[in-house]
């Protein structure tokens, strides 16, 4: 049996050689900030490649929690990944609701993101396999598929700017928000494309339509503070550059901001994010996005989750 879950962990496991900037043609500021998103790949894959080869869920959790704070959250987005491939293929299904009931629930966010990278590695009739039961949580799938996309199909979708006209997860998305979403995890992966350089990524977006501007944006925001690879300064830079989207950057933020707060990884570089790109310390700031959240609904024709986006930019914008 062990053998087999150590075969199952090779053939399913991406090479790590895949995360390298060299490799992927991303740009290299330096070699601190190389170093640290390249780990944050390394950490990522470590977590899916415990969890192709976990017996059970709770397998994944001994090693996961062994790594330090500022990867812990990469190793369990991977995991989600990786549980969510093994639900698609044939047998039994069930780990990724299992996991988010369980130890993957402090990692929530992270979780569905990793689900978003098996969906773009997963044919699509195998998709209503995956498990994303939270209506409001479940757009973060979309955000992981387009960093995915973004990452690993960057002459398509970054250089390229391709977009898909529509999208047909989830099925209930009669406003076509999911190409939004999409369009959030795209700027999210465009912060490694450009090497965590504020004025690359800004040259980078100005090459894309205006209406995708806002959502590329927010996601960069939210990579700049959950994964890092920008001093103060450069932050200020990102800031500045943001010019009017500069509350869609904020959002993003925030939303970083909540997801280190909910697993209890706060890390240095986190504070000095949110600072500079909320004008809040990250618990202030994920306090703005649990509080926004509050019986948040649909409306005017944009579902929840984009409600509850809008909720936190207002909030950061007049404070």
């Amino acid at each position: 049996m062990r053998a087999w879950q150590r075969l199952r962990r090779r053939v399913l496991t991406p090479d790590i050689s895949q995360t390298k900037c060299d490799v992927r043609g991303f740009h290299v500021k330096d070699e601190a900030t190389r170093d640290r998103l390249e780990t944050v790949g390394a950490s990522f894959l470590a977590g899916f490649g415990e969890a192709a080869e976990a017996r059970v869920v709770g397998d994944v959790v001994a090693p996961l929690e062994r790594l330090a704070p500022t990867w812990r959250g990469f190793a369990y987005e991977g995991a989600a990944m990786g549980l969510a491939i093994r639900d698609a293929l044939p047998g039994r299904g069930g780990r990724v609701t299992e996991f988010l009931t369980g130890p993957g629930d402090p990692h929530v966010y992270m979780a569905y993101v990793g689900v978003g990278w098996a969906m773009a590695r997963l044919p699509r009739f195998l998709w209503p396999r995956l498990s994303a039961p939270d209506p409001l949580l479940r757009w973060l799938v979309l955000d992981g598929y387009g960093f995915h996309q973004a990452y690993f199909r960057t002459a398509s979708y970054i250089e390229g700017r391709y977009r898909e006209a529509t999208f047909p997860w989830p099925g209930d998305d009669p406003g076509g928000y999911a190409v939004r979403a999409i369009d959030q995890g795209v700027g999210r992966a465009s912060w490694f494309v450009v090497g965590a350089d504020p004025d690359r990524l800004a040259r980078l977006f100005a090459g894309f339509p205006e209406r995708r501007r806002a959502d590329l944006w927010a996601g960069t925001g939210l990579a700049a503070t959950y994964a890092g690879g920008a001093d103060k300064a450069e932050l200020e830079r990102l800031r500045e550059l943001s010019g009017a989207y500069h509350g869609e950057l904020a959002q993003g933020s925030a939303f970083a901001a909540g997801a280190r707060v909910r697993a209890g990884l706060v890390v240095p570089h986190n504070e000095v994010a949110t600072r500079v790109l909320c004008g809040l310390s990250t618990e202030e700031a994920s306090a703005v996005t649990d509080e926004a959240r509050v019986k948040v609904a649909p409306a005017n024709g944009l579902p929840a989750y984009e409600v509850w986006r809008q909720r936190i930019k207002n909030v950061l914008v007049s404070a």
